[in-house]
Order: structure tokens, then C-alpha cells, then sequence
């Protein structure tokens, strides 16, 4: 209570304070201003999902309209996680158009070299240097319509044109593919035959792969969704922690044990393909 001075007398004066939001008032709120009940926070973050999408930004900045991924915030954030004893393992979900080599490849060996269990799921689209930062994680999946478009590399701006230019673009061409068949099936010699394709592509060289055709190719191991992507990722923390690699969390079991029934209820039985 403050007092205000009014002549020769004092009038208490009352301080509005905010009183506490019980949870259905708030639930009540999120509904009228996004149109949606609030998600109960995780027990425990022991999975980090890293969304890739947009453009992936280098040394210069896009325009607003753009949505990028900005290497400084990925490379910071890979690093706590590595530092995080709680989260046992990363989930990158990729729907990216490609962008900048140095960025991206700077993202890839961040990936490839964190000693968490890593898994990458492309949805949408892992175009051009995604296709490093999707091949970089323990595990790859890819959506049935997701694509993946295989090309050579580009310069956009002032080209100067000399042998050492074109030296300069074979070299770090050479840097893709090498990082992309180390951590993929497939060879150096299909890879270069997907990026020079000619026909694939009107008014440009190279090959679009849709979802199993990726798999086939050996450019990402499985096709699936965010179930079979959460089983995996679960599988390499089980056997990372020496348990059964079935040795799965207890909601994550129930939801890959639900998940047959549910097809079946749709009136359809998925198939798990592998190649």
C-alpha cells in the first residue's frame, strides 16, 4: 500500500499487481491467439531437433524476404549440444534449396564429427549442398516426395575467366563429391554421372532424385517419415549407452507400437523399404 497526500489527509492508494494465470486460462489464450492448445514441455530434452531450411547463408546476407539458415547460429548451437550431458542425441530435419559451399560444408563436418548419434531427415527438398549436410549424420532418411537435386557447382557475380578460375572450381567440386561419397554408398564415378547429366534439367546439366530413387542411388540409407527417423536416432542412443538396441524409451516405444495399428486402421499396410 502507498499513501497520496491530498491536503492534510492521506488516501491509501492500492498497487495493481498481476495475479498468476492458472493453466486453463492460459491454454485459453494460446487458443485465441494462434488457434492452437500449448504443448506440454518434454520431461526431459534428451533429443535436440536443428531444422536446415531456406537458403543456407554464407559470408553475405540475403535478403529479408529470404529464409536462411545462418551458419552462425548453427555452428554455436552444434557445439552446446556436443557439451550438453542431457541431450543424447540431434535430429536434423532438412527442407533447404542449397546456398553457400563453405557454409554448408562447415555444417556437414560439424555433424559428422559430433560424437552424439546424429540422424538427418530430408523433407521437401536437400538440394544441392544439402545433400553434404544430409549424408553428414549416423542415419538418413528421406520422405517419399522429398527430392534431391545432384548438380555442379555455380559462381554467381564477377567471374574472371582463367585457368586458375576453373582449377579454383574443380577443386572445390572435388571436395564435394569426395565428402559426399565418404559418407555415402554411392560411388564417385555414379555421382559425377547424376551431376553431368544432360536432359534431366531444362536449360541446365545435372539430376533431380525423388525419395526412393535417392535410396536406390545410395545417396541416403532409408526412405521414411519422423517415425522410422526417431526409432533410428533412439536405436544409435541405446547402443551409444551399451543397452539392446531396442531398448527404447518408454513413450517412443508406445508410439512405434501404435504405429502398424494405426495403418491398418487406415485401411492400408506401409512397407519398409530397403535397398
Amino acid at each position: 500500500m502507498e499513501s497520496k497526500d491530498l491536503g492534510n489527509e492521506a488516501v491509501p492508494r492500492r498497487i495493481e499487481q498481476d495475479s498468476p494465470v492458472s493453466p486453463e486460462q492460459a491454454a485459453l489464450e494460446s487458443i485465441k491467439q494462434v488457434g492452437q492448445m500449448p504443448l506440454s514441455p518434454p520431461a526431459e530434452p534428451v533429443i535436440h531437433t536443428v531444422p536446415i531450411i531456406g537458403q543456407i547463408e554464407g559470408h553475405l546476407v540475403m535478403p529479408p524476404k529470404n529464409k536462411t539458415t545462418k551458419y552462425e547460429h548453427i555452428l554455436p548451437q552444434l557445439v552446446a549440444i556436443e557439451q550438453n550431458p542431457k541431450i543424447k542425441g540431434v535430429l536434423f530435419m532438412l527442407n533447404t534449396v542449397g546456398g553457400d559451399i563453405e557454409a554448408g560444408l562447415a555444417i556437414a563436418e560439424m555433424i559428422k564429427t559430433m560424437s552424439k548419434p546424429t540422424v538427418s531427415l530430408v523433407l521437401g527438398g536437400g538440394h544441392s549442398i544439402g545433400i553434404p549436410i544430409a549424408v553428414a549424420a549416423r542415419r538418413s532418411f528421406i520422405a517419399e516426395t522429398a527430392t534431391m537435386t545432384v548438380h555442379p557447382i555455380r559462381l554467381t557475380g564477377l567471374v574472371i575467366s582463367v585457368p586458375q578460375t576453373y582449377e579454383y572450381l574443380e577443386k572445390m567440386q572435388d571436395r564435394i563429391v569426395h565428402f559426399t561419397v565418404k559418407n555415402s554408398r554411392i560411388t564417385e564415378k555414379r555421382l559425377r554421372e547424376l551431376m553431368f547429366r544432360n536432359g534431366a534439367l531444362m536449360r541446365d546439366i545435372g539430376t533431380v532424385l525423388v525419395g526412393r530413387e535417392a535410396v536406390r542411388e545410395g545417396l541416403i540409407d532409408q526412405v521414411g517419415g519422423v517415425a522410422a527417423a526417431m526409432q533410428a536416432l533412439w536405436q544409435l542412443i541405446a547402443e551409444q549407452e551399451g543397452r539392446p538396441p531396442m531398448d527404447l524409451k518408454g513413450v517412443a516405444q508406445d508410439a512405434l507400437d501404435d504405429y502398424p495399428r494405426r495403418n491398418r486402421i487406415r485401411g492400408h499396410r506401409r512397407r519398409v523399404h530397403r535397398y
